[in-house]
């Protein structure tokens, strides 16, 4: 049992930084890098449970929270549930793939759950989920929900404002102001484009950093 457990702990060990590299959509292939305070592992279910101020790095994935349960398949697809301490959120940080010579962008997230699914390379926050979305240090777009799934592989991300029903099957309920928020900015534009058409030929739309309208 000690043999088999060496190198979950050797993988603890090398978790003091947020891995680094450009390949981000082979993150999933990458090992996975854990630091607690604690460790509960099954080698016959293949199954970890780390608690306490545990931080995961995978590739360029960061994970953290106070709990992470970890399980593998019988492909060697990693699994992750990051749950924060209670009135927390845990976080998660991602790097995209971007054309070399252009700005890094980056992915974050927070939510009391944090899903990630390895095979699917999707990313699931559950419960006051928040994302956002850097290039380089500047925000460009944000979004808020009940639910946001991102997947990498894709790039294409999802937004509920709904609880989800319980297993009892009461039926949807509403979140608190249970409806999706976001701010998109416009895509920057490469150096050398086009000027914009006169002003004459239609509307100017302006960023804004709020939302109108009330929540129903």
């Amino acid at each position: 049992m000690k043999k088999s457990l060496l190198p979950i702990l050797l993988l603890t060990a090398l978790a003091c930084a947020p891995g680094v590299g450009q390949a981000e959509k082979a993150d999933r292939n990458k090992p996975m890098n854990i630091e607690a305070d604690a460790l509960r592992h099954d080698e016959l279910k293949q199954t970890s449970v780390f608690t306490g101020r545990v931080v995961m790095t995978k590739g360029s994935i960061v994970l953290r929270g106070a709990r992470l349960d970890v399980r593998q398949d019988a492909d060697g697809y990693q699994y992750g549930v990051v749950t924060a301490e209670p009135g927390k959120r845990a976080f998660f940080r991602q790097k995209r793939d971007t054309v070399a010579g252009t700005p890094d962008e980056f992915i974050e997230g927070e939510s009391e759950v944090i899903e990630y699914d390895g095979k699917a390379d999707n990313v699931r926050f559950i419960t006051r989920a928040e994302m956002r979305r850097y290039r380089e240090s500047v925000v460009t777009d944000e979004l808020s929900g009940a639910v946001i799934v991102y997947n990498n592989l894709t790039d294409v991300f999802t937004v509920d404002g709904q609880k989800k029903a319980a297993a009892s099957g009461a039926g949807d309920a509403p979140a608190a102001g249970g409806r999706v928020r976001a701010v998109l900015s416009p895509k920057e534009q490469p150096s050398g484009a086009a000027a914009p058409a006169n002003a004459a030929s239609g509307p100017v739309l302006r960023p804004s950093n709020s939302l109108g309208g009330a929540s129903k």
